[in-house]
């Protein structure tokens, strides 16, 4: 038997921002609610974020929880959040940067004029946990947890281009978007150990998990997104199971600074968390380094 839910430690007197009411987001939301943090749902969804607490209280009616609006593919209601969270007081503790949009069919942009998934999947998260390092170095030792994706094996990330101006194609840029999750987490880990922030920074991927990413997102109607559509039930997992990588970088005592985690089966789409394999770029400290200093541009913000 793998790692579960069961073997979640008490999170009692721990906070917890999750981004994403849906899917994996809840899942995530659930499960940590269940264990004793005290958990702030983000989302753009209003109704799907009252939903998700409704859901939560149902299964745990001890949960305490709170809904949260940020629109990730806005700086400025990214910086509004991060503001709103400072105002409640506390620490935060465990940060999961889970929300994310897949393969639009055509490029659109966030509010900030970036192409939609560079914008949403890794700069407005990027952008907050910039803005949320004090309370993340309040308490000591907070977890970052960016979810990532199989996907980002095939991601590049060409700074010619970031944006996708020339030549946007759907799935590249998702998995370009997820790519630089990754480059970020390790980035953010070296930069927490040089400067004392007491951080573990950590990745995740649920393999292949029956999620509204796909079933709802811009991309379903696409050739990969209609093949996906068809393979995703052979090796496919539930969302509750695909979340299980996330929760253990979020709360198992072995995890190691950097670590980025994924099932544990065949081609690591399904089962158990493990460590997973990571892209070659992930490991080049001066792409992360060239990425960090051009994301603290397009963002506007600095760490430290």
């Amino acid at each position: 038997m793998g790692w579960s839910i069961s073997d979640i430690p008490s999170l009692r007197g721990l906070t917890a921002v999750v981004t994403g009411a849906g899917g994996l987001g809840y899942e995530t939301a659930l499960a940590l609610a269940r264990g004793g943090a005290e958990v702030v749902v983000a989302g753009r969804n209003p109704a799907k974020g009252e939903e998700a607490l409704m859901r939560i209280r149902t299964a745990a009616p001890q949960a305490r929880l709170a809904f949260e609006q940020p629109d990730l593919a806005s700086l400025a209601s990214v910086a509004g959040f991060a503001e709103r969270l400072q105002l409640r007081g506390g620490g935060l503790d465990i940060l999961i940067n889970n929300a994310g949009v897949m393969a639009p069919p055509t490029r659109r942009t966030t509010a900030d004029g970036l192409e939609l998934q560079f914008g949403t999947n890794y700069l407005g998260h990027f952008a907050l946990t910039a803005r949320l390092l004090p309370l993340l170095r309040q308490n000591g030792r907070a977890r970052i947890v960016n979810v990532s994706s199989l996907a980002h094996r095939r991601g590049r990330l060409d700074f010619a281009d970031l944006q996708a101006e020339r030549s946007y194609k759907p799935f590249q840029s998702y998995s370009d978007s997820k790519l630089a999750q990754l480059v970020f987490t390790q980035e953010l880990q070296r930069r927490s150990d040089a400067n004392g922030w007491n951080l573990l920074s950590l990745a995740a991927h649920p393999g292949v998990a029956t999620t509204e990413l796909i079933a709802n997102g811009q991309g379903a109607g696409s050739l990969m997104g209609r093949i996906m559509g068809l393979v995703e039930p052979l090796f496919s997992q539930s969302a509750a199971a695909g979340a299980l990588p996330t929760l253990y970088a979020a709360t198992a005592p072995e995890v190691r600074p950097g670590g980025y985690y994924g099932p544990d089966g065949l081609g690591e789409m399904k089962g158990a968390p493990k460590a997973a394999r990571l892209a070659s770029t992930v490991k080049q400290p001066q792409v992360a380094a060239r990425l960090w200093e051009v994301s603290e541009q397009l963002a506007g913000v600095r760490f430290g």
